[in-house]
């Protein structure tokens, strides 16, 4: 908890906290991010799933990937600076600490359909993911913004 206090404490922290115009806009810019992040992983899951199923899933990701990938860059980048201006109450949430976990099962999930991909031969990519890890991202990104808004209210 000290290293939280201190976190908190900084003067970083401290701008953020004060400033009218810091907070609102790194804020916004978290949540810009992650509408980059889920609006790419969504039509790419869905993709996946089935839906669109003349759409190459291949060149779809070409496309999504990268601006999902930039999207939680983004996130990740104005996440810490708004966690650090209220580490320990953030610390203390299970709706916070339910977000971090689902991003960390979202990442995870994410690079190891990379790994997959990128050992499979081009026949076998054709058919990767499967559907259960279509479904995991899916629900998981979708859960993690559900806990996002709910940190702001509890």
């Amino acid at each position: 908890m000290e290293l939280l206090a201190a976190l908190e404490g900084s003067p970083l922290a401290t701008a953020l906290r004060q400033s009218v115009w810091a907070y609102p806009l790194v804020n916004a810019a978290h949540i810009l991010g992650f509408a980059l992040l889920v609006g790419a992983i969504v039509p790419l899951d869905l993709r996946l799933l089935g839906v669109w199923a003349t759409e190459p899933a291949e060149g779809l990701a070409r496309v999504l990937v990268p601006v999902a990938a930039s999207g939680l860059l983004l996130a990740a980048i104005a996440g810490l600076l708004l966690f650090c201006a209220r580490a320990t109450e953030y610390a203390a949430s299970p709706w916070f600490l339910g977000k971090m976990g689902l991003v960390g099962v979202g990442v995870a999930n994410a690079l190891a359909w990379r790994l997959r991909a990128r050992r499979a031969t081009p026949t076998a990519r054709a058919r990767l993911p499967g559907r259960t890890t279509a479904a995991v991202s899916l629900a998981g990104w979708l859960l993690t913004l559900l806990l996002g808004r709910l940190v702001g209210y509890f």
